[in-house]
């Protein structure tokens, strides 16, 4: 369904009418450009669009069916351009992809938004209010948008360095924790913290994810970006390569901090499986020296029930208590000893 339309001259929005009138007066004197914003459109509903427009039809099927990759292609008469922005979702701190298709001619500029991470509506207004910068024309909208979609996914950025960091504390303080249990300077862990170890699985798991939506979005804009920046693009003016090479820097920038992300959270994930190894073997060793412990009153009681009569102490006044007395000596040895040695 078409959100907004309007004719902008010199900056200044005028409506949009009669959407035919209006592109042949703009295919006649072209004095300004026409700004059709479009949302979860059918291909029915696009094709009074695509008519008046003349837009290409392999670019009117991705724009209809979605799911695009970010991309730039040059058809005859247009750019159609892909973009995916991203939304954090506070509340359950995950990362929420959207997707916005731009048709930039000389004189039109359509934009189709899917899903709910879309900065267009901002993006409009903005521009509405600065009409210096809107009458550069299509090109200037453009580069609003990329602009917008970049600076979310700065602030993406921060979002999941602030994530990372809780991670990283999380993790490497219960490696400090082991290590202290280690050296017996502090108790073992509470059933709570167990759980909370296997809880942290799940969320690096789940950040990688997050991760890993970032770099499918921004990764595959690095090359229109900079094609943006650096060559020669139909329905771009050249002189507005210096912004758009600042919205590559920024896309660059962004994907180095993807890239590192993705191999930080690859160490924490191993150093977090080494901590629940050692867990694990310490476990291991409790258990160990617990059934030692227990073999020895289990021997001693083992022997004296067997049914013989010519054994030591058999019927001395004290052989009970004698048994009894060695089972806990013995078995009092052996504690202090793996205690000595940290098995328990």
């Amino acid at each position: 369904m078409i959100i907004d339309a309007a004719v902008y001259r010199n900056g200044r929005r005028q409506p949009c009418e009669d959407l035919a009138a209006e592109v042949a007066a703009l295919r006649d004197v072209p004095d300004g450009f026409l700004w059709i914003g479009l949302k979860d459109p059918t291909d029915a509903e696009f094709d009074r669009v695509k008519g008046q427009l003349r837009l290409h039809p392999l670019a009117v099927e991705d724009a209809v069916k979605g799911n695009q990759r970010s991309k730039l292609e040059v058809y005859e008469g247009s750019l159609f351009v892909v973009l995916k922005p991203l939304r954090y979702v506070e509340q359950s701190s995950q990362v929420e992809t959207g997707e916005v298709m731009l048709f930039v001619g000389d004189h039109f500029v359509v934009t189709v938004r899917r899903g709910e991470a879309s900065p267009l509506r901002e993006v409009r207004a903005r521009l509405e209010a600065s009409a210096e910068q809107l009458a550069h024309g299509p090109a200037a909208v453009l580069y609003a948008v990329m602009d917008a979609v970049v600076d979310g996914y700065t602030d993406i950025d921060a979002e999941i360095q602030r994530d990372l960091e809780e991670m990283e504390e999380s993790v490497f303080a219960g490696e400090v924790a082991v290590e202290a249990q280690a050296l017996g300077e502090e108790p073992p862990e509470s059933a709570g913290q167990r759980r909370q170890a296997a809880g942290d699985a799940r969320r690096i798991y789940l950040l990688k994810r997050e991760v890993l939506e970032i770099r499918r979005a921004v990764l595959p804009l690095v090359e229109p970006a900079q094609r943006l920046a650096e060559r020669d693009v139909p329905h771009v003016p050249p002189s507005a390569r210096p912004f758009f090479r600042d919205i590559a820097d920024h896309v660059m920038r962004m994907v180095d901090h993807v890239e590192s992300y993705d191999r930080l959270l690859s160490d924490i994930l191993s150093a977090h499986l080494t901590r629940i190894s050692v867990q694990q073997n310490d476990d291991m060793r409790r258990i160990s020296a617990w059934v030692a412990i227990a073999a020895v009153p289990t021997m001693v009681a083992g022997i004296y029930g067997m049914n013989f009569d010519h054994m030591p102490e058999l019927h001395w006044r004290y052989g009970y208590p004698m048994a009894l007395s060695l089972m806990a000596l013995v078995c009092i040895s052996l504690y202090r000893s793996f205690k000595r040695s940290g098995w328990l």
